[in-house]
């Protein structure tokens, strides 16, 4: 039975949704339904709003997206920024573009002066489009990766970074005061032209250090980066590029995977494929807004992606080979492995470990003399050129990497072997994650409060103590090991599924061989005993 708050709630928001279709999806709903979409609004998370395609509070709806940019208004108005450019950009996500279109009418008719990009753009073409005009704010509606059921409202402030505390929760607090959706004024706002979305090409392809082509595997999958991708390594002088061509166009329903996520098991078969049929020497997926960039390599035994980790350190030691050290600054996250760390030491730069996103990795440098030359988080994020993009880039990821490849083969080398030289360097790391599923959110902080209260004194057989990171975040971190072998665990509950996430790191040293073998089973005996956890 549905509760009379939740009644009034419905004929409320029934009575000003601006979109007609809501009182039909809301009359199907069971009472269930109805009071989950009722019992709270969205809230910002790690990287913006993110929620299913449905009416009401708790969803990505028209209604919604008015409210929200009134909100996003009124906190820049409040920091004397009212009247300043603000740039809207949208994916290809069902219902993207009419909310992109909506959000820059919301701005114009709060007196800001709006650029609407022209097409569905990749996210961080609006990242570089904010801090390349100076704009006050950017907005872009986008999912990512996440189911084809969703979509979302990505908020950049100045310098085109992601909001971070206590912004989003101003921003909430005036979506709480904002008028209802059909009082909020909207003025027609034109699109502009495409010399931002070239700029964005030009400065992608800028971030080659070498000449010369490769021959280059892509997939897009179905997101909005195929053209851009391809555009942008023509211009940096790679032209021998072949796609997947059943994942090219952008497509909403993201009919050929069942998750539309790099990571994600199968995702990127038909592009192993397709880069062992033409014989590529870097294949490339990017995911649905080309903001995050997935790597794979032929080896001996066959094709493989590298992890996110993997093109973390390779990506990173490159950078750093070819600049100042003295004033660099690179970073990864808290669930990222320690080696970029290791690699920064060894040629004189600073490293900075951050919170996870890119919200925190952005702004690594800030307080430091010195500025961030590279970032990068496990799940495949990269960003290669910070003073262009403070946000992660698969476009221009893409790019560095495809240069690694050429600058490697001048040498004789390829990119199994730069990794083997890392781990003679740095020793053999190996990463994974474990996901344990629970009941509930409240069972989830359950087990962290058991684990907080008892942490265990050894794991995988190894002593261990432990780092508790809150109030920062709400996160556990156990490290410990021997002489030869160094163990991490990051133990932290999902922000939005009700599960708990362990993420590994083990460290062996010694001859690779032997050491990526204990390395192996170590790992596997830290993935049993953290499914055992708390």
């Amino acid at each position: 039975m549905i509760s009379p708050a939740t009644r009034t709630a419905v004929q409320e928001w029934l009575a000003h949704d601006p979109d007609p279709q809501s009182a039909a999806e809301l009359a199907d709903c069971s009472d269930d339904d109805l009071e989950d979409r009722f019992a709270r609004p969205l809230t910002f998370g790690t990287a913006g709003l993110r929620g299913p395609l449905r009416a009401g509070p708790n969803g990505m709806n028209l209604a919604v997206v008015l409210r929200t940019t009134w909100a996003v208004a009124q906190v820049l108005k409040d920091r004397s920024l009212g009247g300043s450019p603000v740039v809207v950009g949208y994916d290809a996500r069902h219902r993207s573009a009419e909310f992109g279109h909506a959000t820059a009418e919301v701005f114009a008719a709060q007196g800001f002066s709006v650029t609407l990009i022209p097409t569905a753009v990749p996210t961080p073409a609006v990242a570089f489009a904010v801090r390349h005009t100076g704009a006050a704010a950017g907005v872009q509606i986008t999912a990512s990766h996440n189911p084809p059921s969703d979509n979302g409202y990505k908020v950049y402030f100045t310098g085109g970074m992601q909001i971070v505390p206590p912004t989003d929760r101003d921003i909430e607090n005036a979506i709480a005061a904002a008028p209802h959706a059909d009082e909020i004024a909207r003025t027609p706002v034109a699109a502009s032209g495409t010399e931002l979305l070239r700029a964005y090409t030009e400065r992608a392809a800028a971030v080659r250090r070498t000449a010369g082509t490769a021959r280059i595997a892509l997939t897009p999958m179905h997101g909005v980066g195929g053209e851009f991708a391809l555009d942008t390594l023509a211009l940096a002088g790679f032209d021998d590029v072949h796609v997947v061509g059943s994942q090219f166009a952008p497509d909403p329903d993201f009919p050929t995977v069942s998750f539309p996520n790099p990571e994600e098991p199968g995702a990127v078969d038909a592009l192993l494929e397709l880069a062992a049929g033409v014989g590529a020497e870097i294949a490339v997926a990017l995911d649905p807004d080309a903001d995050r960039c997935a790597v794979g390599v032929p080896t001996p035994s066959g094709w493989r992606m590298l992890t996110g980790d993997e093109t973390g350190w390779l990506l990173g030691d490159y950078i750093l080979s070819s600049c100042d050290p003295a004033t660099a600054v690179v970073a990864s996250t808290v669930v990222s492995s320690r080696m970029l760390a290791s690699i920064a030491a060894r040629y004189g730069a600073r490293h900075v470990e951050t919170l996870t996103g890119f919200k925190w990795l952005a702004r690594a440098d800030e307080g430091l003399d010195a500025t961030l030359v590279y970032a990068y988080e496990e799940a495949i994020g990269h960003c290669v050129d910070p003073a262009a993009v403070r946000d992660k880039d698969g476009i221009s990821a893409a790019v560095l990497a495809c240069d690694l490849v050429v600058a490697l083969r001048r040498q004789g080398r390829t990119v199994p072997d730069l990794l083997d030289d890392l781990a003679r360097r740095h020793g053999v790391h190996t990463t994974t994650a474990v996901t344990r599923r629970v009941d509930s959110p409240d069972a989830a902080a359950a087990i962290m409060a058991r684990l907080r209260a008892a942490p265990p004194a050894r794991l995988a057989g190894y002593p261990v103590s432990v780092e508790d990171l809150q109030p920062r975040t709400d996160a556990l971190v156990f490290g410990g090991g021997d002489e030869d072998t160094s163990i991490r665990v990051v133990m932290r509950p999902s922000g939005t599924e009700p599960k708990l996430k362990g993420y590994i790191e083990v460290r062996c040293a010694g001859e690779l061989a032997p050491a990526r073998a204990r390395a192996a089973t170590v790992q596997a005996e830290l993935a049993d005993a953290l499914r055992g956890l708390g």
